[in-house]
């Protein structure tokens, strides 16, 4: 079967599933449907729709586009099962009913950011750099019953630099994870395909980390942690959803506050953990037990992300303060 034969309907919500539909598109593939998430309620009353950012490039691109509520919907069943669909691509979807992926002739088959069978989950990008790896990468699978366990058809690698945030390895791994999904097609149309079930892989599910989804209270900073946990933690959840820490003054005020960028300050520390030491001017190094985390870009609660200089010239009375 050529390319322009091939009929796929392609399954995705955010900015990572854009790239590879953006390439299925430019790389004359027959795309002939996109299911993406209803539009979500924003402003002050939720009087706006905000379209997801595949449906923005579907709609571009003049692609039919499908927002179903409900997966097992039957009036959604038959609009998919009229796009005649040879194969199914799911990139950052949502978890799908097996009438769903088990509909097309060649199957479904999902892009997951890591490498599987490490980092199953909602958050394999976070966690794999909260967990300090230095290396991680791009899977695809094809769907089966049990989330993210389905045989494994090709496999690419992306080392972690230690400087590396997550949006760094977030775009690192969108446009390898479209030359996956790529390569991945071209390979089912040959025939060519032997897939490894993930089982294979590991001896004990005990070596296996997850991913699960990340909440407020998961990216509060343990202080008490090691300086590289922490640097990793920062890193981690940076730009979104941020780590965060409140500041506690003498008096007992707080104030909460996100650090998006911090810088290893190894040193005996001769102060106590959690404490605050600046110039006023230009750092807020933090004292933890192996040294200081020296913060370098932050917000405050209701304001922008600053630079700690800038932060610093509208606070001086950060010295009053701890962390906790």
């Amino acid at each position: 079967m050529r390319k322009e034969d091939l009929r796929i309907v392609y399954m995705g919500t955010p900015d990572f599933a854009v790239e590879s539909l953006r390439a299925l598109v430019e790389g004359g593939y027959n795309v002939v449907g996109v299911i993406t998430m209803p539009d979500k309620p924003m402003g002050r009353h939720g009087s706006v729709a905000q379209a997801s950012a595949v449906k923005r490039y579907a709609v571009s691109v003049g692609l039919p586009v499908l927002q179903p509520e409900k997966l097992k919907d039957e009036a959604f069943l038959s609009e998919l099962r009229s796009l005649k669909a040879d194969l199914q691509i799911v990139v950052a979807f949502r978890m799908l009913p097996e009438v769903v992926w088990n509909m097309p002739p060649m199957g479904t088959f999902n892009l997951h950011a890591s490498l599987l069978p490490q980092y199953r989950g909602a958050a394999p990008i976070n966690w794999a750099v909260i967990n300090g790896d230095t290396e991680t990468g791009v899977t695809t699978f094809f769907l089966s019953h049990e989330i993210d366990t389905g045989k494994i058809i090709r496999q690419k690698r992306l080392p972690i630099a230690d400087t590396d945030d997550v949006e760094t390895v977030h775009d690192a791994l969108m446009r390898m994870g479209a030359g996956l999904v790529i390569e991945t097609v071209d390979l089912l149309l040959a025939g060519g395909v032997e897939t490894v079930p993930q089982e294979k892989l590991f001896k004990d599910p005990a070596e296996l980390r997850p991913a699960p989804k990340i909440f407020k209270e998961t990216c509060r900073i343990d202080w008490r942690q090691p300086m590289k946990r922490i640097y990793d933690f920062i890193r981690g959840l940076s730009p979104y959803p941020a780590a965060w820490t409140e500041l506690v003054s003498s008096d007992g005020k707080r104030l909460s506050l996100k650090v998006y960028q911090a810088e290893k300050r190894p040193a005996r520390p001769d102060a106590p953990i959690g404490s605050i030491h600046t110039d006023h001017k230009s750092y807020i190094d933090i004292a933890v037990e192996d040294g200081y985390l020296r913060l370098l870009s932050l917000q405050v609660a209701g304001k922008k992300r600053m630079g700690v200089a800038d932060f610093l010239n509208g606070f001086k009375q950060i010295s009053d303060y701890r962390v906790d």
